[in-house]
């Protein structure tokens, strides 16, 4: 019986510092800080009223408001569990149609010219379509946080895939490396770090697309409040739903980091 040489183990070298992730929580206060003392400083200075532009005291006691009668959190979960299913959808489907263009080079070539074209028709556009087609409930909303996400995720997995050195895969194959070998100890180890890149950028859509859906038509969700705030010139409601949306965004975004972290395996 041959005998197969073990497999080396391809561990991806770390990119940034390891504390990359605590300078996210050592900048992020002073950063805040300073964008309410410059907004603080604009309204006293320019003497706008509340309908225009509310001093970030209002907007706190707006926020106090909505957070207490339940409002806020009613819609404020239904944009994150819309952006959350779509991410989902577009994470297996990237993750599979990526590995796929990566290792069939005649699919690459047949679906390039329909991804690039793809690019030409933002998704804002074609919302209306959708919920034309789907009707205005969740699956609509997930269909357009799935297609907003779904491109990064995919070229991410694909540069990831191709920038993986021959040399490496050879060893591997001479190794007697299985499909499934060379994707656990190989690809994995190496695609990794850049495939998150993709999925940090992927977070921060998928909340985009939730909220546009919303606009196009919907009762729930922060896209929904805007639309509702708006009509009742409640200019402090409209910050409280964009304040949310940030900070959900900058959350998932952190939580993406974190998960890089732990999921990476680092070279020490």
């Amino acid at each position: 019986m041959q005998q197969t040489l073990p497999i080396p183990r391809v561990v991806a070298e770390p990119k940034e510092p390891r504390r990359r992730l605590d300078m996210h929580w050592v900048g992020l206060p002073t950063t805040i800080i300073g964008l309410l003392a410059i907004w603080q400083a604009a309204v006293s200075v320019g003497g706008y009223r509340a309908f225009i532009l509310p001093t970030p005291g209002l907007v706190l006691e707006r926020l106090v408001g909505a957070a207490t009668s339940g409002i806020l959190w009613q819609h404020c979960s239904a944009t994150l569990g819309e952006a959350m299913g779509g991410f989902l959808i577009a994470l297996v489907l990237g993750l599979s149609l990526g590995y796929m263009l990566a290792h069939i080079p005649w699919l690459e070539r047949a679906m390039t010219p329909l991804l690039a074209a793809s690019q030409a028709v933002p998704v804002v556009a074609v919302a209306p379509l959708i919920i034309l087609w789907f009707g205005p409930g969740l699956q609509s909303k997930l269909m357009i946080a799935a297609l907003i996400t779904f491109l990064p995720i995919l070229l991410s997995t694909v540069i990831a895939l191709r920038g993986i050195p021959r040399e490496l895969r050879e060893m591997a194959l001479i190794s007697g490396a299985s499909r499934w070998q060379m994707l656990r100890y190989v690809e994995s180890s190496l695609a990794l770090p850049v495939i998150f890149g993709g999925v940090r950028s992927g977070l921060a859509l998928a909340t985009t697309g939730a909220v546009v859906g919303e606009f196009v038509a919907g009762r729930a969700g922060l896209g929904a409040l805007i639309n509702i705030a708006r009509g009742l010139f409640d200019t402090p409601l409209i910050f409280v739903a964009l304040l949310t949306l940030a900070a959900i965004t900058l959350g998932l975004y952190l939580v993406a980091t974190l998960l890089e972290r732990l999921l990476v395996t680092w070279d020490s």
